[in-house]
């Protein structure tokens, strides 16, 4: 099957079949990353903006070096340092960048629905690299790949999210294409920073106790708190959190021999997991890191209008 998107936004749009797709497409461009020259004219004279309303290291960074490495000419826009300060409108900043005959936006958004905003009013493809609270696809299928790429496999996988539910779009990403991929899905964190009627969103199981959810689980993923999206009165202090929600080593013996432990990132050691925890063997964070310098070279590919990859 080929793929039939202009635009990625989220995973709740894409099928089993198109996530797989996304998924055998980056097993494949990895291959580059691992050359002594990282380059392929696959998208050569094809021009990706990178237009981030929002901070970033790894998501950026990896979009740039994805384009790069498909011989893509690449612009990066912060809003810090472009007309937004001016007050342009996301609008009339779109419309500047359409003029100059772009062939992808790849965009970061405070503000949920933005880039569904632009997909409408623009000609050139969109990539969602993260929007408010709603979805940070490339995230998700990032995160799918490194499950993959462990257990050769994500149906019937146990994946624990523990953390901030309410305002991580990592986490609703991931619930939406674990879901679909045939994983089970179990959510833990706080009560002010779980969503009422999150399991809505796909087959997914609440647990009041962040051991409940680790238990037996093959992968562990936790959430970083997302403080610039929420009010102070959400957490009693970060200490408290890190007692009830943190994971350290002895709440990962509940997991299974040889679980992985994954984090979006940036991690606040010793909040959301301790330092023993992000830096030992079961930690695949910076293998998440790597692979989503793959999967972003495959949303690209795809939106180019690129073949579908070997399986």
């Amino acid at each position: 099957m080929g793929f039939r998107h202009k635009d990625i936004i989220a995973l709740k749009d894409l099928t089993k079949e198109e996530i797989e797709l996304l998924l055998n497409t980056a097993d494949s461009l990895d291959e580059i990353n691992r050359r002594d020259i990282k380059k392929v004219p696959t998208l050569r004279g094809r021009t990706v903006v990178n237009l981030f309303y929002e901070a970033s290291t790894r998501t950026r960074t990896s979009f740039e070096i994805a384009a790069k490495r498909l011989s893509c000419d690449t612009v990066n826009i912060t809003a810090s340092t472009s007309s937004v300060t001016k007050g342009e409108t996301l609008s009339d900043t779109a419309n500047n960048i359409l003029a100059m005959k772009p062939d992808i936006i790849v965009m970061r958004h405070s503000i949920s629905g933005a880039h569904e905003y632009l997909a409408k009013r623009v000609s050139c493809s969109v990539i969602n690299a993260g929007d408010g609270a709603h979805e940070h696809p490339s995230q998700g299928l990032l995160d799918m790949l490194t499950m993959r790429q462990k257990y050769g496999r994500i149906e019937g996988l146990k994946v624990a999210i523990v953390g901030d539910i309410t305002h991580s779009r990592v986490a609703r990403s991931n619930i939406y294409g674990l879901t679909t991929m045939g994983a089970q899905v179990f959510l833990a964190g706080p009560p002010t920073m779980m969503p009422v009627g999150i399991e809505r969103l796909g087959n997914v199981t609440v647990c009041k106790d962040m051991r409940e959810a680790v238990d037996r689980a093959d992968v562990v993923m936790m959430l970083r708190i997302q403080l610039e999206r929420q009010g102070k009165t959400l957490l009693p202090s970060m200490r408290e959190y890190a007692r009830y929600f943190g994971l350290n080593p002895e709440v990962l013996k509940l997991a299974k021999p040889g679980a992985i432990v994954m984090h979006p990132g940036p991690i606040n050691r010793g909040v959301e997991m301790s330092s023993y925890v992000a830096d030992c063997d079961q930690s695949y964070i910076l293998k998440q890191v790597s692979n989503g310098v793959a999967i972003r070279m495959a949303m690209l590919y795809h939106v180019c209008g690129g073949e579908p990859a070997e399986g």
